[in-house]
């Protein structure tokens, strides 16, 4: 059993920049790949980056270049540094933690770009 508190969501303007954490508890965080997913209103979740075990990463073209993520085994957090902010990466962004066949949610933090 994973607990994910995300943090740092809030108000920015477009091309501003915005740094996400999330912090986990209750497992041995260094085997989970840990990833970031947003939604915005009225859409679906997507996928926006990820971070696996290993340290590999992936990221989903619309944020390529703009957004890292990051990882820090001894702290047991994740962090998403956002760049050069858009209008449409507005959402409530959610940190997630996958093992195998188990994933895990944080509660989310809501993220506006706008001006």
């Amino acid at each position: 059993q994973v607990q994910l508190v995300e943090s740092g969501g809030g108000l920015v303007q477009p091309g501003g920049s915005l740094r996400l954490s999330c912090a986990a508890s209750g497992s041995i965080f260094s085997i989970y790949t840990m990833g970031w997913y947003r939604q915005a209103p009225g859409k679906q979740r997507e996928f926006v980056l990820s971070i696996s075990s290993a340290g590999g990463t992936k990221s989903a073209q619309s944020v390529k270049g703009r957004f890292t993520i990051s990882r820090d085994n001894a702290k047991s957090t994740v962090s998403l540094e956002m760049n050069s902010l858009k209008p449409e990466d507005t959402g409530v962004y959610y940190c997630n933690a996958e093992y195998i066949n188990s994933q895990w949610w944080g509660q989310g933090t809501q993220v506006t770009v706008s001006s």
